[in-house]
């Protein structure tokens, strides 16, 4: 396939001649690409067809296309800071500008960094109090689980209840499938190593180890709750 950024650019080119700024982003700018990446690019335009979201192949490469006017980027990146994840905002942040008409691109660029570092809203002590109970009452079902196939569901259902508590007591951006990962690596590579290891031998029979890790991070969160929690 030919070069992921020259390949952008014609795309960009051919599909969104009116675009007013666009960005590549994911993976495949990393050390982390590999043959399955594919390209990440988010478009603006004033009108029509935007905002739309497409997957297509080009030139033999799969591309997801996020097409969106500057009043949709905002919504968007509003929408899902309040989700405390924001791949918009990642994407714009960390992505590489293949096009830009007038200064939207920088701008926006500049307003995704400054939003990206300031991290995603804190949490309530109603939010924090329901991870807190979910993963408690989690991890009494791991130490009574006696059926393998249960346990495998139970330990995966966990390790991302622990891993997106660990990241939202930390103030830190959440993430979905692989991304999850990588941000608590970022965050916390012990924690995201001790979690992964145990999460492994759990789901092959010894929980001690992860039923201990996860211990930790609701200790980290203001320990177990069970015993007591209402929503009124």
């Amino acid at each position: 396939m030919d070069d992921p950024l020259l390949t952008s650019r014609e795309l960009v080119r051919d599909r969104f001649p009116a675009a007013r700024a666009a960005f590549l982003a994911g993976s495949v700018l990393t050390d982390r690409r590999t043959p399955t990446s594919d390209l990440d690019i988010v478009v603006l335009l004033d009108g029509p067809p935007a905002p739309c979201r497409e997957n297509v192949l080009y030139r033999g490469w799969p591309v997801e296309l996020f097409v969106q006017t500057e009043a949709v980027w905002r919504t968007f990146a509003d929408q899902e800071t309040a989700k405390r994840n924001s791949p918009l905002l990642a994407m714009c942040a960390d992505g590489l500008l293949l096009a830009d008409t007038d200064g939207l691109g920088a701008s926006l660029q500049a307003e995704a960094r400054r939003r990206w570092a300031a991290g995603p809203p804190p949490l309530s002590d109603r939010e924090r109090d329901y991870q807190r109970y979910i993963l408690t009452d989690l991890l009494d079902d791991l130490r009574g689980c006696a059926d393998p196939a249960e346990r495998v569901h139970l330990v995966a259902h966990m390790l991302q209840r622990a891993s997106e508590l660990a990241l939202l007591a930390g103030g830190h951006w959440l993430g979905k499938g692989k991304w999850l990962s990588r941000r608590l690596a970022a965050a916390d590579p012990r924690l995201h190593r001790a979690l992964t290891e145990a999460a492994a031998q759990a789901i092959a029979e010894h929980t001690d180890d992860f039923a201990a890790v996860v211990a930790e991070v609701l200790n980290q969160a203001g320990g177990p709750l069970w015993d007591g929690y209402a929503v009124r």
